[in-house]
């Protein structure tokens, strides 16, 4: 599903991502975790092509997604506010996304009909622009604007910050049923044991390079608090792995 080959970006003269290789799978569900800085963010917008590497490159179904769009069609990715028409209100916004993928209003509506536990009532019919709602509620709508194009591809970055307990708890069961469909989900987030929940792969990134990538277990979130724990230690050495290493 992904190939990254060789990528790398600097900034200001400092290597921020690294990665020689990595293949992820169709249907996978991966957790991207790391430190602030760790360029997980940037690698993100390089897989979206928002930024172009300064070598490498990355493939979507062997395509690579700089010059090309087919990607596009079957990739949905929520990474901040940034990405939502914040003018517009969340019924207009959404109805906008699903005219972009051949949905007429009331096929939207009943869509979105099925996610009112997760708008918890904060979201539609609120006569708000998403400008005026909360980062939180805007996350909402991001998310639930990428869901709307039933991608076969799902892309969120920090997903659970700024959301309520109960929401976090709901979005866990969405990306598991998102999963459950064959979705390849690509997930980056602070929270280890909200990731280690829902993704069944961890990739663990610092200083640009992908030092760790481990199928998750019952062992997983333990070695990650205490990888982040005790910082710059022989443990961390003992988790690196070869770069050249592909899943």
């Amino acid at each position: 599903m992904i190939q990254v080959k060789d990528l790398k970006k600097v900034y200001g003269g400092v290597i921020v991502v690294n990665i020689p290789g990595l293949a992820i799978r169709k249907g996978e569900s991966i957790g991207l975790v790391g430190n602030n800085g760790a360029g997980k963010t940037t690698l993100f917008r390089m897989i979206l092509d928002l930024i172009r590497p300064d070598s490498g490159g990355v493939l979507l179904k062997d395509e690579p997604v700089a010059g090309h769009e087919n990607w596009k069609n079957y990739t949905a990715a929520y990474l901040d506010e940034g990405f939502l028409i914040d003018y517009l209100t969340p019924e207009e916004y959404f109805y906008f996304i699903g005219g972009l993928h051949q949905l007429n209003h009331a096929q939207a509506d009943d869509f979105l009909a099925g996610y009112a536990d997760f708008f918890n009532g904060e979201i539609l019919k609120r006569g708000k622009y998403i400008r005026d709602l909360s980062k939180g509620n805007q996350t909402k709508v991001g998310i639930a604007s990428c869901l709307l194009q039933n991608p076969e591809l799902l892309m969120l970055d920090e997903p659970f910050a700024n959301i309520d307990p109960t929401t976090q708890f709901r979005l866990k069961n969405i990306i598991k049923e998102q999963h459950k469909k064959g979705v390849t989900t690509i997930v980056s987030s602070h929270d280890l044991n909200h990731v280690t929940d829902v993704c069944n792969r961890i990739l663990l990134m610092e200083k640009g390079k992908i030092i760790k990538d481990m199928a998750t277990s019952s062992s997983t979130l333990a070695e990650l608090k205490q990888y982040f724990a005790i910082g710059d230690t022989p443990f961390i050495k003992a988790l690196q792995i070869d770069p050249e290493e592909n899943h």
